[in-house]
């Protein structure tokens, strides 16, 4: 264990290098633009993404409103669990700004980095099942995988239905490194179901696939498959697919009867998985300092 860590540690500042938290990894937009003639949800976005902002350089996830009944809007912000509040502040402070350059003002948006993701939403505007998939991305095939995916699957689900994570939890079963993340408002046992949802999309949508990340609405998992020890360009052989959820309007409000929007999901194909295997090195290097 000693030599495998010590080339860990050899690599790790290369590895760390090579996982930008600030790559994108999807967007989404909704396809109706935001009217605001008067300026009202313009002044509510700013606040939204002000206490955003400032919230991040203390917590990981934070949730709020501006605004009030029809002219309110709702936000929040999420950081991966294992990034330090100076990296988790730098990952949210870029979302702003690409938001309006990847959606420009609609009446929701969504975009999701590999460290963090923000989104927000005005009054009346649709919601989707926590279940809802997002985005998928699937890596190189091995017939015969399956079996020790699943396994490091249970593991992660046995992990999450612990609730000792916090929402974040990562684990490894024979070569294979699981990482899985709840929204932060997440019970521990909406956010198992969840983890369980995220596991049957991704044996479904990358069968034998040796790595693949599955992005649910409210939950996301990643695994990847090192035999070696360390990954090899993980990313280069990765499929990516995004979704398109059509969502009715169930707002009570009279000034949008029937409305309909729709997320429609797009990103960076080729998401790199570097950081479970970091996680789960870090890990390592404790035990064999122990």
């Amino acid at each position: 264990m000693k030599s495998f860590t010590l080339f860990l540690f050899i690599f790790l500042p290369l590895l760390i290098s090579a996982a930008d938290n600030n790559n994108l990894v999807y967007k989404g937009c909704a396809k109706q633009a935001l009217s605001d003639p008067n300026g009202v949800y313009s002044s509510s976005l700013s606040v939204i993404f002000g206490t955003l902002i400032q919230q991040s350089s203390k917590s990981k996830f934070f949730k709020t409103t501006s605004g009030t009944g029809q002219s309110s809007v709702s936000g929040l912000f999420q950081c991966r669990g294992d990034l330090s509040n100076v990296d988790c502040y730098s990952c949210v402070s870029r979302l702003p700004i690409l938001m309006d350059k990847l959606c420009g003002k609609t009446v929701a948006a969504r975009v999701q980095l590999l460290g963090c993701y923000m989104l927000y939403e005005v009054y009346g505007f649709a919601q989707i099942s926590g279940m809802e998939l997002l985005y998928k991305t699937c890596g190189k095939t091995n017939a015969g995988f399956q079996e020790r995916r699943d396994s490091a699957f249970s593991s992660l689900e046995s992990v999450v239905g612990s609730g000792n994570g916090g929402g974040f939890y990562t684990t490894s079963y024979e070569s294979v490194y699981v990482l899985g993340q709840c929204q932060g408002d997440l019970g521990t046992s909406d956010c198992g179901n969840c983890v369980k949802s995220a596991v049957q999309r991704a044996q479904v949508e990358c069968g034998s696939s040796v790595s693949g990340q599955i992005y649910l609405h409210r939950c996301f998992i990643s695994y990847n498959y090192y035999p070696n020890g360390t990954p090899n360009n993980p990313s280069s052989s990765s499929s990516s697919t995004t979704y398109s959820s059509p969502l009715s309007s169930s707002s009570t409000s009279g000034s949008n009867p029937g409305r309909t929007v729709a997320i429609i999901l797009g990103g960076a194909a080729g998401v790199g998985f570097i950081i479970v295997i970091l996680l789960i090195a870090r890990k390592a290097m404790k035990k064999d300092d122990d």
